[in-house]
C-alpha cells in the first residue's frame, strides 16, 4: 500500500455515494456491508445526512465505528484460519509497504532492543538472542492486501498470546500497539493478540526475517488484513485507551478482518 486515500472534500454527491460503496465494498467490511444492505439505512443507524461533505466524512466515519463494533462481535477468537503447503507458497513474496523498497530501514541486530511498555508488569527490554530463544512455532498462511491481491507465505516465530503472558501484560486490557523503525505504527483488540495464530514473526521461508519483510520482526495476523501486521517492530504497548494506527488515521477501518 504505497497511496493515501483521497479526501472528500469538494466532491460532488454521487461520487460520495460512490466513495462509500468503494469503502463498504472493501474485504473489511463485507460482512457488515451484507448486514446494512444499503446506503439509506446506514444513514438512518448513524443519523447522518449526505447533503455536504462534512456529514459525508461523519457518515464514513460512523460507518467504520459501526463496522469495527460488528467485525469485534462476530470475531471469534477461537477459530482458525485456513492453512496452506509448502507447495503452495507464493514465491516470490511480495514486497509490500508505503514506501519503496530502497529505503527499507536498516535495523542493527547488535543493538536493538524491543521495547515493552505499557499495562505490562515486566517492563524491560528483549534483545534478539533472547527472543530467538522463546518457544518457537510456524504457519503457512495467507496475506490479505486490501488493495485486493493476497499471497501464501511461511512465517515462524513465537505466539503472540504466550508472549505476552510470559511478559506479565494485562490480557484484559483492550489494546497491543506497536511502533516501528520505519516510523509505521498500528495497534489491535486484544482478542486478536491472543488468537493462536497471532504470530511474533522471527522468521521467513525458515530463515531470519529479511529486512524487506520486517527484520527483525513484525506481526503476523492471518486473521486481519495487511496493513494491520506492523514490520520492523521496536515498541510493544498494552493499553486501554485507543491507539489508532498509520493507515486508520488516513480513514481506514481500525478493527481490519480478513
Amino acid at each position: 500500500m504505497k497511496t493515501t486515500r483521497g479526501k472528500l472534500h469538494g466532491i460532488d454527491r454521487e461520487s460520495v455515494l460512490l466513495e462509500a460503496r468503494k469503502t463498504l465494498a472493501q474485504p473489511s467490511r463485507r460482512l457488515f456491508a451484507q448486514r446494512a444492505l444499503t446506503l439509506g439505512g446506514l444513514a438512518m443507524l448513524t443519523g447522518c445526512s449526505l447533503s455536504d461533505d462534512k456529514s459525508v466524512e461523519t457518515f464514513l466515519s460512523a460507518v467504520s465505528r459501526l463496522n469495527d463494533r460488528a467485525q469485534g462481535w462476530l470475531f471469534d477468537p477461537t477459530k482458525l484460519a485456513p492453512t496452506y503447503t509448502e507447495a503452495q507458497l507464493t514465491r516470490p513474496f511480495p514486497f509490500n509497504a508505503y514506501y519503496g523498497i530502497d529505503e527499507v530501514p536498516d535495523v542493527d541486530a547488535s543493538t536493538y532492543r524491543l521495547k515493552l511498555s505499557g499495562l505490562v508488569t515486566g517492563k524491560r527490554v528483549w534483545t534478539l538472542p533472547e527472543l530467538y530463544a522463546l518457544p518457537r512455532a510456524e504457519q503457512i498462511t495467507r496475506h490479505i492486501c486490501v488493495e485486493g491481491w493476497s499471497a501464501i507465505g511461511r512465517w515462524g516465530g513465537t505466539p503472540f498470546g504466550d508472549f505476552l503472558r510470559r511478559a506479565g501484560a494485562d490480557t484484559s486490557a483492550k489494546y497491543v500497539g506497536f511502533k516501528c523503525a520505519d516510523d509505521y505504527y498500528e495497534s489491535i483488540d486484544m482478542p486478536t493478540a491472543l488468537h493462536p495464530q497471532t504470530l511474533l514473526s522471527l522468521e521467513y521461508d525458515g530463515e531470519r526475517l529479511p529486512a524487506k519483510y520486517g527484520f527483525p520482526m513484525k506481526l503476523r495476523i492471518p486473521t486481519k488484513l495487511g496493513y494491520k501486521n506492523p514490520k520492523h517492530i521496536v515498541e510493544i504497548f498494552v493499553t486501554n485507551t485507543y491507539p489508532g494506527g498509520y493507515w486508520v488515521d488516513q480513514g481506514y477501518n481500525w478493527f481490519g478482518g480478513a
